[in-house]
């Protein structure tokens, strides 16, 4: 049984990078569906779609590389993990890597990137970062 799925999540993705795979296969879950779509939004990845089989859900995941054949991806890293929270006010989430990474935030007002959590004013649990 997994206990973390956007860690798993992460790794997976992770791991299909390094294997330069074009799809990779993701569980389900309101938070990764986020995250992921966080993630296609800025440009890490190139699409997902939600599969639906029977009462499974999983998510497929075209992984997108430069024209060198190199993932976009240099680093993801799960920051908040089950044994150690992670929060963060809305002044320490202003930027990641001089603007090039970006934090992904759970706020109360859903999961957000660090650029939109900002400019709405409110922090949160720092799920991930990735650049």
């Amino acid at each position: 049984m997994i206990n973390d799925l956007i860690a798993d999540s992460l790794t997976r993705i992770r791991n299909a990078a390094m294997r330069r795979l074009d799809v990779t296969t993701l569980l389900h879950s309101k938070a990764v569906e986020a995250v992921v779509a966080i993630l296609a939004e800025k440009g890490y990845l190139d699409s997902f779609n939600v599969v639906e089989d029977g009462n499974k859900k999983t998510i497929n995941v075209v992984l997108k590389y430069d024209e060198k054949g190199r993932t976009v991806i240099n680093e993801m890293k799960r920051v908040s993990k089950s044994g150690r929270r992670v929060y963060r006010g809305k002044d320490e989430i202003k930027r990641f890597k001089n603007g090039y990474g970006i934090i992904i935030v759970s706020t109360s007002k859903g999961v957000l990137p660090n650029d939109k959590a900002f400019e709405l004013g409110v922090g949160g649990e720092v799920l991930c970062t990735v650049w």
